[in-house]
């Protein structure tokens, strides 16, 4: 199956996870150069390209240079979702996303996107939309010697029950949702492991170095 004309048939939105505090890494990790942008930028020129219809950026309510950076990148303000509690966590800026009263009503499904990935091959996210296309109801993620990984694609449905859950992770999240992931194993190295620190940057770059995306 051709992945674009499989991407054509979902009507998708994207989150993107950038409130997190960059603790370990010492400096903002969405800020970091990437090519000819920033993580940030290169995140959204890789979605844009999967032909996403909406592409959200939730942030830290009080982050200024990450807001910078977005008007420098040309994203829309109305697609930028503030979280006012970061420090509650991962889960909280996916919560917020799905209590966002903006998004298209067109959606079908929404993929939950790691900020500190930015080293994913583009063909493992093609796969990852092949895959929805095919089991649109499941909730779907790329796999990697049998581990589930990021990022995570769920249906309006699933994506709607955010919204009220008192999950503390959006693991538990999944687990309590009951229904077994659909997963799609790649021969991708780069599912092994986020962009957390210093050292991880630079074998992310290593492992980007001569891609086309």
């Amino acid at each position: 199956m051709e992945p674009a004309r499989s991407a054509a048939r979902l009507s998708f939105g994207v989150v993107i996870l950038a409130a997190g505090a960059s603790s370990r890494m010492g400096k903002p990790k969405l800020l970091l150069p990437w090519g000819e942008t920033s993580v940030l930028g290169h995140l959204l020129r890789q979605w844009e390209k999967l032909s996403a219809k909406q592409i959200a950026v939730v942030h830290a309510a009080s982050d200024q240079p990450l807001c910078a950076e977005l008007d420098r990148l040309g994203f829309p303000a109305g697609d930028r979702i503030a979280n006012p509690q970061p420090d509650r966590g991962m889960f909280s800026s996916v919560q917020c996303a799905a209590r966002w009263s903006d998004w298209n009503s067109a959606l079908t499904h929404w993929v939950i996107v790691l900020g500190d990935q930015p080293h994913l091959r583009i063909e493992t996210l093609r796969a990852l939309l092949d895959l929805t296309a095919t089991r649109p109801r499941s909730i779907c993620q790329p796999s990697r010697q049998d581990r589930a990984r990021h990022p995570v694609v769920l249906s309006k449905a699933v994506f709607e029950d955010l919204k009220i859950s008192r999950d503390d992770t959006l693991r538990q999240f999944l687990q309590q949702v009951g229904a077994q992931p659909a997963l799609c194993e790649m021969d991708d190295p780069g599912l092994d492991f986020d962009m957390d620190t210093p050292a991880d940057y630079e074998r992310a770059l290593r492992l980007s170095h001569g891609r086309s995306e």
